[in-house]
């Protein structure tokens, strides 16, 4: 099968276990639309070209080239990513993380959960999804609430699973 095909059907897999995801958690427009960029040619080639199949070719990418063109295209167009969320603070004049509203938190916890399904398989456990947050929670620049709620929410998902966890989430105001 051609990469290119092996790369449609993995982000198509993705999108669908995050739209069911979404739906669940109350967030149904969101789901419909999550990650539509990724169909984009300044997406698209590029994640087939570095397909691999068990992680995201934006590595790949960045191997390659040093940077990874396809994800400052996508961060840049998808707010349910906390890399979206930073901007210039006018009084330390430093770009600084930006908290995020809660309906993006909502839907990056939902991307999470289905990455972890995606590329763990059968590996996965409801514990999986936090321990990637906090196996990279020390390198990434995310607003401290931000952190803190997708870190209370993977942490209900392990303790609780997904239906008390999407329950909850869907009663968050």
């Amino acid at each position: 099968m051609s990469k290119a095909l092996s790369h449609f059907k993995t982000i198509t897999r993705h999108r669908h276990k995050v739209m069911a995801h979404c739906f669940k958690a109350g967030i149904f427009f969101q789901g419909l639309g999550h990650d539509l960029s990724k169909y984009s040619p300044a997406e698209f080639i590029s994640g087939a070209k570095y397909y691999q199949g068990n992680r995201s070719p934006n590595e790949a990418e960045r191997l390659a080239k040093g940077y990874s063109a396809a994800w400052l295209h996508h961060k840049g167009r998808n707010k349910h990513h906390y890399e979206y969320w930073m901007d210039y603070n006018p009084e330390t004049r430093r770009l600084e993380s930006v908290e995020m509203p809660l309906k993006y938190v909502k839907e990056m916890f939902c991307d999470r959960v289905a990455a972890s399904k995606i590329y763990l398989g059968s590996d996965y456990t409801d514990a999986s999804p936090l321990e990637y947050f906090q196996n990279a929670k020390h390198r990434i620049t995310i607003h401290p609430n931000t952190a803190a709620l997708l870190e209370k929410l993977l942490i209900m998902l392990k303790e609780n699973g997904e239906s008390a966890t999407f329950e909850y989430i869907k009663k968050l105001k």
